[in-house]
């Protein structure tokens, strides 16, 4: 990126070089409707149509309602201010349904990432409970309810998310058992597997659902699809995957066949 000045763009003919300037162009801007991309590059609708099925396929862009964004991989992570901005009332929803799931638990585990920290919004203030969480900003703003008892998993932070990672959080997390854990990841593949860019993340999430009686995955439609380089949790071991109703009713159904209950709200 220079200045935010997207990279020359190259030779018609050069699918690949183009193909790669788009996926930079995308992690430049975050998001962008597919209908500027063809003058953007300078090719006909057909060849940007192209271009996108190709990149589709393959788990690099995300497509929806006309707009596309580069997929999360080991090298690319959206920022929390877009996270924070996109799919606002699918996440709210997911949210709200899932702290409906509270039950009797008294200790609850929040993931690092913007749906875990909408969760904890939505879990009721008005009870006592214990929540445990890698994630700082989650940390902070529950902390000021003043029935809860907030507990900050420490370690190295990371940048993107604020959340902490590494031997110190893994060590301290295998002490714990919470009764429920909510749950986020990056991509989740069509075989069922949830996945995360970078494996000190995988680590962490790993063991909070080790420890855990209970464990739900809150994630929006757009996870669902591709992987984000490591492995860490088969949906089998969940009790229960919810996410919006923009998620395709046939990939529900799949992933509800492999064991959990999956809720489209």
């Amino acid at each position: 990126m220079n200045n935010g000045t997207p990279d020359p763009l190259p030779a018609r003919s050069d699918t690949r070089s183009r193909r790669e300037a788009l996926i930079r162009y995308l992690r430049e801007r975050g998001e962008t409707e597919v209908a500027a991309l063809p003058e953007r590059f300078g090719v006909s609708v057909e060849t940007i149509r192209r271009d996108l099925r190709q990149l589709e396929t393959s788990g690099r862009i995300i497509r929806s309602y006309g707009r596309v964004t580069a997929a999360e991989s080991a090298a690319y992570e959206t920022t929390q201010a877009f996270r924070s901005s996109h799919n606002v009332a699918e996440k709210d929803r997911i949210a709200r349904a899932a702290a409906a799931c509270l039950g009797d638990a008294e200790t609850v585990f929040l993931d690092e990432g913007n749906q875990p920290l909408l969760v904890g919004r939505a879990l009721p203030a008005d009870r006592e409970l214990t929540v445990v969480t890698t994630s700082l900003p989650t940390a902070i703003e529950l902390a000021e309810r003043p029935r809860y008892t907030v507990i900050a998993v420490g370690g190295r932070v990371r940048p993107k998310t604020l959340g902490a990672v590494d031997h110190w959080a893994t060590t301290m997390l295998e002490r714990m058992e919470p009764d429920l854990a909510f749950i986020g990841a990056n991509g989740v593949t069509d075989d069922g597997w949830l996945t995360a860019p970078d494996p000190a993340v995988a680590a962490v999430k790993e063991t909070a659902l080790a420890v855990a009686r209970r464990a739900i995955f809150v994630g929006n439609h757009s996870k669902f699809g591709h992987s984000t380089f490591v492995r860490f949790v088969h949906v089998r071991s969940l009790e229960r995957i919810i996410t919006g109703r923009e998620l395709r009713s046939a990939t529900a159904r799949r992933l509800g066949g492999l064991g959990p209950q999956v809720e489209r709200v």
